[in-house]
């Protein structure tokens, strides 16, 4: 089971627990000014209030802080805070009131655009912030114990503040996760407990991601990383040998003072829930098992997904394409039934022309040049993309893939890490790197971002995520990349095997497809781990351990397959509306286009664009 578990530095934005720290009262001094002044004043406020209230996530959204007036500010990294959340749902409200009062008549169709999007996300949060506890940051899956070390790792050095700054967040990782087990001793206090067995794997994170060992041997990645960016950074002569040293040293203390013994406190912590939790359940649970768990799904789904379409809707459209792709695989087999023997996937495999990872970067950006706008905006150079090997201690618990995406003023550096322990296969490489390299993620963030830069863009819409935009987006680029590798091996003198990767192309479709339906069937539907296991045995997975594990992860990953299936179905949605739209004037360059110019949003946005 290929899995899709990352997570970026976007859903750090609130913390746990934690509303946008929005100024509410301040917005509402601007009451006698225009709209138009109001939204710019407001939005450039909310903005600046929340770069200045989370380091790591300004250090991740701007590279430069000054350009965007943000010149004084202290190095940050907020955690849970207990009891305040009665008065953070209050700002809340105010903050979505006052959006929502604006009116587009004397704004640029660009705020008036954004103005709605910071409406309907401030209106989705407030659903999804009034039911306490129902998030989970320490998912064993994608959970801080294991992404942060991830962020600290890529924290890019441009200046000596930088330093001073990554330094200073390392300093609070403590607070950080010692508040973090605050909410999961209150979160299970409040009868919404991880399960033992989700304990249990967190726990031996928090024992493996960090090690007394690995400290002194001097080899952990946040050791070489930070010797690694704190070189590049003297060699381009920003700071002096000595502050360099002093730093090197500054982070081994902190790394053996502070983070580690917040690992060991998390861990133990974690141990005195799971005794807490002894006559507990072992597996975890759907969100429809707690007493506001479907209604929270419901909103959950929404932001997620960025569709508005209700859970009945979502299952609908799900079993139709279900159906679709097992037909589809019928027949291929049907006409082609050498297609899934394992002959045809060995002569796949040999036949495939590229085996390191730049070269099929390479080849994706040549195979997509025809269909997709060009991404040197305004003659910006085309950006530069690294592929690194995920580190030892964190390949357990890491996709077989993932890009971070780059700071807004600077998208000309890109990162791609790898899984090598779950290394795949030439073909699944090929369209992995397709999702998050080239046409997908990488290429969709930067040309987002050179584009709305260039267009004047308030800054403010990136404080917006949209998972169904973006993974949709990637699921959607993963797919045409099986249909380039056809064509490669095709060039390759070898017809035969094309019918190997259609084959491929199906399956992946189909279970995705089948993910996304189990997600509903557990979180909406209450399904358990044996109703769950029969589904699977019918689509011919019929090892228990195997079954098993789906059901675990999608139960502690609640709406995440649909953010990729579902927002891969909205896509081609539009994609057909654009179709029925445009008549003979429709292009995918032209679809793709609109899709790529409008940036991240819900679909009914989109949709609304689309026909205006």
């Amino acid at each position: 089971m290929k899995k899709y578990h990352k997570l970026t530095w976007r859903q750090l934005l609130a913390g746990v627990g934690l509303l946008l720290f929005f100024a509410a009262l301040t917005l509402f001094l601007f009451g006698s000014r225009r709209d138009a002044e109001k939204f710019q004043h407001a939005a450039a406020e909310l903005f600046q209030q929340e770069m200045v209230h989370n380091t790591l996530n300004m250090h991740y959204t701007i590279a430069s802080p000054g350009d965007y007036g943000i010149t004084d500010y202290t190095a940050q990294l907020p955690g849970y805070v207990s009891g305040v959340r009665e008065l953070q749902l209050k700002d809340l409200k105010k903050q979505a009131a006052f959006w929502a009062s604006l009116s587009d008549r004397s704004l640029s169709d660009s705020d008036a655009y954004t103005r709605r999007l910071l409406a309907l996300s401030l209106e989705n949060s407030l659903e999804l912030q009034s039911h306490a506890y129902y998030e989970e940051p320490l998912s064993p899956a994608s959970g801080m114990q294991s992404q942060l070390p991830i962020l600290l790792a890529e924290y890019t050095f441009r200046t000596s503040r930088d330093v001073d700054d990554y330094l200073e967040l390392l300093s609070q990782t403590g607070d950080y996760y010692d508040s973090l087990l605050v909410y999961e001793q209150e979160k299970a206090a409040a009868g919404l407990p991880m399960s033992r067995m989700s304990l249990e794997k967190v726990r031996q994170q928090c024992q493996q991601i960090l090690t007394a060992e690995s400290l002194a041997q001097g080899n952990h990645f946040l050791q070489t990383t930070f010797q690694e960016r704190i070189s590049e950074l003297y060699v381009r002569r920003g700071i002096s040998r000595e502050t360099a040293l002093a730093a090197i040293r500054r982070n081994e203390e902190l790394l053996s003072s502070v983070v580690l013994p917040a690992y060991e406190r998390l861990d133990r912590g974690l141990e005195e829930l799971a005794a807490q939790n002894s006559s507990g359940r072992e597996l975890p649970q759907g969100l429809a098992a707690y007493p506001e768990g479907q209604e929270y799904y419901s909103q959950l789904l929404i932001a997620r997904t960025g569709s508005y379409r209700s859970t009945e809707e979502l299952y609908d459209m799900l079993k139709e394409q279900l159906l679709l792709q097992l037909n589809a695989l019928r027949q291929l087999i049907a006409e082609h039934p050498a297609c899934i023997l394992p002959s045809a996937q060995e002569q796949c495999l040999s036949a495939f022309p590229y085996s390191q990872p730049e070269q099929m970067l390479e080849d994706l950006q040549r195979r997509m040049a025809q269909d997709f706008p060009d991404l040197t905006v305004d003659g910006q150079k085309t950006p530069s993309v690294t592929v690194k090997a995920v580190s030892d201690s964190l390949a357990d618990y890491s996709a077989p893939a993932f890009y971070l995406t780059p700071p807004l003023d600077d998208t000309s550096s890109n990162v791609i890490y790898v899984n090598e322990q779950d290394m795949p296969g030439a073909l699944e490489l090929y369209t992995t790197l397709a999702h998050e390299g080239y046409p997908g993620h990488l290429y969709q963030s930067v040309y987002s971002r050179r584009y709305l830069t260039a267009q004047e863009t308030n800054p403010v819409r990136q404080l917006l995520s949209y998972g169904g935009y973006q993974e949709g987006w990637a699921l959607y680029t993963e797919f045409i990349a099986y249909d380039y590798a056809c064509d490669l091996l095709e060039e390759c003198g070898q017809p035969d095997a094309v019918w190997y990767i259609q084959a491929e192309k199906i399956n992946r479709n189909l279970l995705l497809c089948l993910y996304s339906l189990i997600d509903l069937m557990i979180h909406y539907d209450g399904a358990s781990c044996e109703q769950i296991a029969a589904v699977l045995n019918n689509f011919g997975i019929s090892d228990p351990q195997a079954a098993q594990a789906i059901y675990t992860y999608i139960a502690e990953e609640p709406a995440n397959y649909p953010q990729y299936y579902v927002g891969y179905l909205e896509i081609l949605e539009l994609q057909q509306k654009a179709r029925t739209l445009w008549g003979a004037d429709y292009t995918d360059l032209r679809f793709h286009t609109f899709f790529l110019n409008m940036g991240p949003s819900d679909f009914t946005s989109l949709t609304e664009a689309l026909d205006s």
